[in-house]
């Protein structure tokens, strides 16, 4: 199992890689298959933000599913312990939900609040040039747009079809409040996202549709 760390804005002491290594040994006892560990540490130099001042971003890449936890403190060895104790929750999540799978044979399934179609573009957003677009899979690029301090940072991931019970799964591995990804059913781009409570919404994308013609001069 590889560990990966990143520091952003900042520097990674040798005390606190050998805490990191230490720690991150432990996802292998919940998730044997996993083949690497993403590790991004930053520093926030925002005096009003001193108390989430260290952030700690975890990802953990395998055969299955992406799973993610992050979080922010004051101290930067309690932003680890935090984005651990949620990494480790939801490792556990994605291996209960395997165990019931084989023993039941079918995967259980989330409740969806409404569907709804994508709503029209207000604007379109601003042009990010080609030449700036991820090359590789969990590559992150970021480029400002024009002299507009606007910074838009792509990644680019994998898009296997899935059903919508699995994107959900896997939104709430990463503990994001919306996930992309290609329904097997209808080949559509879609996103599933949380609505209030406990339910949830899916934008599904007319990928079919094409282009209005231009009117005869």
């Amino acid at each position: 199992m590889d560990i990966v760390v990143v520091g952003r804005n900042t520097e990674i002491a040798d005390r606190f890689r050998d805490h990191l290594n230490e720690k991150l040994a432990k996802v292998e006892q919940l998730a044997p298959q996993t083949q690497r560990i993403d590790v991004e540490v930053s520093l926030e130099r925002n005096p009003r933000l001193a108390d989430r001042r260290e952030r700690i971003e975890l990802t953990v890449r395998g055969r299955g599913p992406v799973v993610r936890a992050e979080a922010s403190s004051s101290d930067r060895y309690s932003a680890l312990d935090l984005a651990f104790a949620r990494l480790a929750e939801r490792l556990r999540r994605a291996r209960d939900r395997q165990k019931d799978r084989r023993q039941n044979g079918v995967a259980a399934h989330a409740l969806i609040g409404d569907v709804v179609p994508a709503p029209a573009a207000e604007a379109p957003a601003p042009e990010v040039p080609a030449t700036t677009a991820p090359k590789q899979r969990g590559e992150a690029v970021e480029s400002q747009v024009g002299d507009s301090p606007v910074v838009v940072r792509q990644k680019l991931h994998e898009a296997s079809p899935m059903s919508v019970d699995q994107a959900l799964y896997e939104m709430e591995l990463v503990g994001h409040p919306f996930f992309l990804f290609i329904d097997e059913e209808t080949s559509q781009p879609c996103v599933v996202y949380h609505r209030h409570g406990w339910t949830y919404g899916v934008i599904r994308l007319d990928a079919t549709a094409t282009p209005n013609e231009e009117p005869a001069s």
